[in-house]
């Protein structure tokens, strides 16, 4: 293993180390010696890649923003029925929350507005839902009466909701708990003629679950160290910045 390899290895185990205590403990409880203990490496070695805490919760927040996004896309760049599509990927974001403790530590982190930052982690999923939603206008795939600027506070409502809820339960984003609340929401939001064509149960197979996970830390490893041009980062920077 090279040099450089080992760096991004202990990088990555240090970014992960530290989503771990940060969804548990939160920020301000957090400390360094815990990161750098769970990443199994010394406080040295922490500070060779981030030069205090706020710059690892910078990489953290980096990290998920990047995985939420990657789905997001996935929604608003597919074909069919832009519903199906809507319902699916907010399955699939329920699964990658259940799979990824960066992406659960970030959100938590957001949501506390750790050192001030501005940041908003949930803009790639507003603007997937307004998409996706605007989309199924031009389809004629909306109810009557349901266009898309309330179609999208309901659904942002609902899934925002859930995503708070499972932060002390994560029974709130298993498939039947999702799967219930499109049971709900579609025959108020989907145009009649598509009552029995849309499955709320999703349309991917159970086994997504785990290639959520195993695409997560794909993209994590390509993208760890790494500023937005592609080069290696200069050690010591002050973490990750949301491009």
């Amino acid at each position: 293993m090279t040099k450089q390899d080992r760096a991004v290895r202990t990088r990555l185990a240090l970014i992960r180390s530290a989503a771990e205590h940060f969804e548990a403990r939160g920020y301000v409880r957090a400390s360094l010696s815990e990161i750098s203990a769970g990443a199994g490496v010394s406080s040295g070695a922490l500070h060779f890649h981030f030069a205090n805490k706020a710059a690892v919760a910078e990489a953290v927040e980096h990290a998920a923003a990047r995985a939420l996004r990657q789905v997001a896309g996935r929604g608003r760049g597919g074909n069919g029925c832009a519903l199906q599509r809507l319902v699916d990927v907010t399955h699939h974001v329920a699964r990658l929350l259940c799979a990824d403790v960066v992406v659960r530590a970030g959100l938590r982190l957001n949501a506390e507005a750790v050192a001030g930052r501005v940041r908003d982690l949930r803009r790639e999923w507003r603007e997937c839902v307004h998409a996706l939603l605007a989309e199924a206008e031009r389809k004629g795939e909306l109810a009557a009466g349901m266009p898309p600027h309330r179609s999208s506070a309901v659904v942002l409502a609902a899934t925002t909701g859930i995503e708070v809820l499972a932060r002390e339960d994560p029974g709130w984003l298993a498939r039947p708990s999702l799967t219930d609340l499109w049971h709900l929401l579609l025959p108020c939001v989907a145009a009649p003629h598509l009552a029995g064509a849309l499955d709320p149960a999703g349309t991917e197979p159970d086994h997504a679950e785990a290639d959520v996970g195993r695409e997560a830390d794909v993209g994590r490893k390509a993208d760890v160290g790494r500023d937005t041009d592609g080069a290696l980062e200069e050690p010591g920077r002050a973490g990750l910045a949301l491009r």
